[in-house]
């Protein structure tokens, strides 16, 4: 029996079981109640409450202004809807950063607050400080490399991270000593597939790609990039399984027609 057919909840030993067994391991995004609740009823393994509900349900350009306190409310209403998958909440921009004091002070308000399972931080060996202090308080961590959307002012750019030699040595180093810090998983975004897969190979934790190939543990997706509520983002590692966006839009317009030509409500639909 397939582990991830076979399991009640998720839970990070049964990740790294997964690895172990060659089971690939999918995660979807999710920030509100009734979206997560359908993710999870679907099956998914990992929901993210990412820092990317900034863009997606605020409409900023980044993920930097996203506060805390932003963060607690949509994983909160996630942790409500989820019964079986794992939840992890992406620490915001400025809550960890070169203060593992901080750091852990903000792990333990979105544990505290949210009931979620495990917490998020981007970067290498610069937050293994911060990640030993989660750690230490019994927080679950989650690592990310190559393109990390907090430092988007220091690249300047959303390319494909880690092509040359140089920058490639350093996130297999930051992979490897994240992993021997303690982290349980570590998210690779938009990196090369043979680079992923060789990360994927150096350490004993599951990997989770996007747009970094196929060679990882798993993959991750925004929910309403892969929903096809969101038609602006289309980079070459996105699939579109659905267009939602046109068909939530041809309903709308479909109810407005029908309340303006009075054929809604009609006698069925009153007392």
């Amino acid at each position: 029996m397939s582990l991830h057919k076979n399991v009640k909840r998720v839970t990070t030993h049964v990740l790294l079981a997964m690895k172990l067994k060659g089971e690939k391991i999918a995660m979807l995004t999710a920030y509100d109640y009734s979206f997560a609740r359908l993710v999870d009823q679907a099956g998914i393994d990992i929901i993210l409450v990412g820092d990317s509900a900034s863009n997606v349900m605020a409409g900023f350009e980044t993920t930097l202004p996203i506060t805390l306190d932003n963060m607690i409310y949509h994983a909160a209403s996630v942790v409500r809807a989820t019964n079986r998958a794992l939840v992890v909440v992406d620490l915001p921009f400025g809550t960890y950063q070169g203060n593992s004091m901080g750091a852990l002070a903000s792990a333990i308000r979105i544990m505290k607050e949210t009931g979620a399972s495990a917490v998020k931080l981007e970067g290498g060996v610069e937050i293994v400080e911060s990640v030993e202090r989660i750690l230490s308080a019994g927080i679950p961590v989650m690592g990310h490399l190559g393109l990390t959307p907090q430092a988007i002012h220091k690249f300047g750019t959303y390319v494909v991270r880690a092509t040359g030699k140089e920058e490639a040595e350093k996130l297999k180093s930051d992979a490897i000593a994240l992993a021997k810090t303690g982290c349980f998983g570590l998210v690779l975004e938009k990196i090369p597939a043979s680079l992923a897969g060789e990360v994927t190979k150096a350490i004993n934790i599951p990997t989770i790609g996007i747009g970094a190939g196929s060679e990882v543990n798993g993959q991750v997706l925004v929910l309403h990039d892969m929903l096809g509520i969101t038609q602006e983002f289309s980079p070459r590692f996105l699939r579109r399984y659905h267009n939602l966006q046109m068909e939530i839009k041809g309903a709308v317009q479909n109810y407005i027609e029908d309340v303006r030509s009075k054929n809604f409500p009609n006698e069925k639909e009153q007392y």
